[in-house]
């Protein structure tokens, strides 16, 4: 008999989640026949919630880009693959949210919906993370808000939504049922946590109204568990201070925060050999480290980080296991060369289980179609 193609990820998984926890050999080779048969009669096979719960604390401890894996086993997972209705799945969402929060002493956390069949994905959301600020374009070409939302932003209003128009505006969550239209809603207000960001020293700084949302909940990724894809399953972990202050408030193409920091710190800007977008970069940083924890949200500066990332790297190595990386994601955007990371180097192979990339909705979905019948 033909082997099924997804067999030998399937026996690699299980074989591994029986030795790391130490079942008997026995049990492995009865679970490995259960799922070869289940191959052979229907084509897949179905995780136990123990072995759904392992294997995404396991994608998280194979993720090459991701600095933070010290915490991998400490992942709270919520199966929800019974929810295949939009308020159901809307519901689980929301949920997450709320649980990860935790009014700021955040919860790492993954919510997995069904696994893609045959027929299409059951479950599919549009965003990039839950929550995510909206983005506008002017008719100047100037963006109001987050320019990496732009695109969302107007597939969001095509469905009949509409922001605020300023900076910060939460975009709503857009989910796809069993291949259904688009259906959208917003988050309840009172489950987005934000954190005002302010400058212990410059009242010059806090008057530019700066402030970010305490969770970061990756929505577009699909987690692959020995041969299963589920294409619906966010996650998340908790802030590094450089991902907002040296990313999302400094990049060109983000909100490009670094001339009015400047400003406000009376540094001139006229010549690069100054080092004001250095100064200016620090000062983000400490506001952005200050303020979450002034409003007692759960973040880590990038040393302690890259502290946790070699104590990861040291317990892996005690477990005879070989750490992967992506070694240009692991250095932090801010002073790399202060930490061991940038010293060193890291092999990028990706490991099964994983979090993987997948082809965005946004690209596949023309929002014409969705256009609302009060605009025609």
């Amino acid at each position: 008999m033909t082997e099924h193609p997804i067999y030998q990820k399937a026996e690699s998984f299980i074989k591994q989640f029986y030795i790391e926890n130490q079942f008997s050999s026995e049990a492995c080779n009865n679970r490995l026949s259960e799922i070869k048969k289940s191959l052979s009669d229907s084509g897949s096979y179905e995780h136990t919630y123990e072995e759904l719960e392992y294997g995404a604390k396991l994608a998280w401890r194979n993720s090459n880009r991701c600095i933070g894996r010290l915490f991998w086993n400490s992942l709270n997972v919520f199966d929800m693959r019974k929810a295949d209705t939009e308020e159901q799945v809307k519901e689980a969402l929301i949920q997450h949210i709320a649980y990860a929060t935790n009014d700021g002493k955040i919860r790492s956390t993954i919510t997995v919906f069904n696994p893609s069949e045959t027929s299409g994905d059951p479950v599919r959301i549009f965003n990039h993370q839950l929550i995510r600020y909206a983005g506008y374009l002017q008719e100047d070409g100037r963006v109001m808000g987050d320019p990496h939302s732009v695109k969302m932003t107007e597939f969001c209003h095509a469905l009949g939504w509409k922001g605020e128009g300023t900076d910060f505006d939460v975009l709503p969550i857009v989910i796809q049922i069993k291949g259904n239209d688009p259906y959208y809603f917003d988050v309840p207000k009172d489950l987005i946590k934000e954190v005002e960001i302010t400058h212990p020293d410059s009242a010059a700084f806090n008057k530019l109204g700066l402030k970010w949302y305490a969770v970061p909940i990756i929505s577009e990724m699909k987690l692959e568990i020995g041969g299963i894809e589920y294409p619906a399953a966010p996650f998340n972990g908790w802030y590094m201070e450089t991902e907002i202050a040296a990313r999302n408030f400094t990049d060109e193409n983000r909100y490009n925060m670094l001339p009015n920091t400047a400003k406000a710190f009376n540094l001139s800007t006229k010549l690069q050999s100054t080092m004001w977008k250095d100064r200016a970069v620090l000062e983000l940083c400490t506001a952005v480290m200050h303020s979450f924890k002034k409003a007692g949200v759960s973040i880590v500066d990038h040393h302690t980080a890259s502290q946790q990332f070699e104590l990861f790297e040291q317990r892996e190595k005690e477990e005879n296991r070989k750490v992967t990386g992506d070694w240009t994601w692991l250095i932090p955007p801010v002073s790399p060369a202060s930490t061991h990371i940038f010293h060193k180097q890291y092999d990028n192979t990706w490991k099964s289980p994983n979090f993987f990339y997948q082809p965005s909705l946004l690209q596949e979905s023309k929002t014409s179609e969705y256009t609302c019948p009060f605009m025609k």
